[in-house]
C-alpha cells in the first residue's frame, strides 16, 4: 500500500496543485469509487497528494486542517457523506482570543447574519458560523455564545419573511436551546445555517402560531 501511494506522489509531481485541482481530484475520486461515507484518512489513501495539498494550504484560524472549507467545495451530492473527525463535547472553557481571531478576521461581513446581500454573502454567512461552531464544538462556551448571538439576527429575519418558520414567533426561549443543540450535533460539511433552517422547519410544523392562538375564544 505505501509502495502505491509513493507511486502516486511521483506521478504527480510534474503537476501543478491548487484547491480547484484538489477538488476536482476528490469528487472525480468519489464519482468512480463510490464510497458510501468518506474521511480524512479516505483522501489519505486514495489522494495522498490532495491530502498534503490540503494539510499546508488550508488552515482553520486557530490551528488544525480546515476540511470544512475544502468539503464545502465538493459537488453537493458528496458532502453529506464525509465523516468528520470526532467532536464529542470536551470539557467546557473560556478562551476570548479564540473567537477574537475570527471576529476580527471576518470583522467586516457580520453584517452577513443581519442582511446578506447575495450568494457570496450567505457563503460567508456559513464560513463564519462553521468556524465559531468547531471551537465552539471544542468547549469554547464564549463561541457557542458569540454564535447564539449572530444566528439569532438571522433566525429573526427567517421568522418574519419566511412562511416556514413563522410558526416558531413568541418561542425565544426554544429557540435558543435548538441552536445549542445544532451547535453540538453539527458534524457534516455544507452550511451550518442551512441545517439549522431544516430543523426549526421541521420541529416547527407541529406548533401553532400567535395568530391561531390569539383567535381561540376562552
Amino acid at each position: 500500500m505505501l509502495e502505491q501511494l509513493l507511486i502516486t506522489d511521483v506521478l504527480f509531481q510534474g503537476n501543478t496543485m491548487d484547491f480547484d485541482s484538489a477538488v476536482k481530484t476528490i469528487d472525480k475520486l468519489l464519482m468512480e469509487k463510490r464510497p458510501d461515507t468518506f474521511n480524512s484518512s479516505w483522501i489519505l489513501k486514495k489522494a495522498p497528494h490532495v491530502y498534503r495539498f490540503v494539510q499546508k494550504n488550508l488552515r482553520t484560524e486557530i490551528g488544525g486542517i480546515d476540511w470544512d472549507r475544502f468539503t464545502r467545495a465538493l459537488d453537493r451530492k458528496f458532502q453529506k457523506k464525509w465523516i468528520a473527525s470526532s467532536t464529542r463535547r470536551k470539557k467546557s472553557y473560556r478562551k476570548k482570543a479564540e473567537v477574537g481571531i475570527i471576529l476580527q478576521k471576518y470583522h467586516g461581513k457580520l453584517y452577513t447574519f443581519l442582511t446578506p446581500e447575495n450568494k457570496n454573502d450567505k457563503d460567508m454567512r456559513d464560513i463564519i458560523s462553521i468556524a465559531l461552531v468547531r471551537i465552539a464544538q471544542r468547549g469554547n462556551t464564549i463561541a457557542k455564545e458569540e454564535i447564539i448571538k449572530l444566528v439569532r439576527f438571522t433566525i429573526d429575519e427567517w421568522i418574519e419573511c419566511n412562511p416556514k418558520l413563522i410558526s416558531w414567533q413568541g418561542y425565544e426561549s426554544l429557540i435558543q436551546k435548538r441552536i445549542e443543540s445544532c451547535v453540538h450535533r453539527y458534524r457534516y460539511s455544507g452550511s451550518f445555517l442551512g441545517y439549522l433552517f431544516r430543523t426549526l422547519e421541521y420541529e416547527g410544523r407541529g406548533f401553532r402560531t400567535i395568530s391561531e392562538y390569539s383567535s381561540v375564544q376562552f
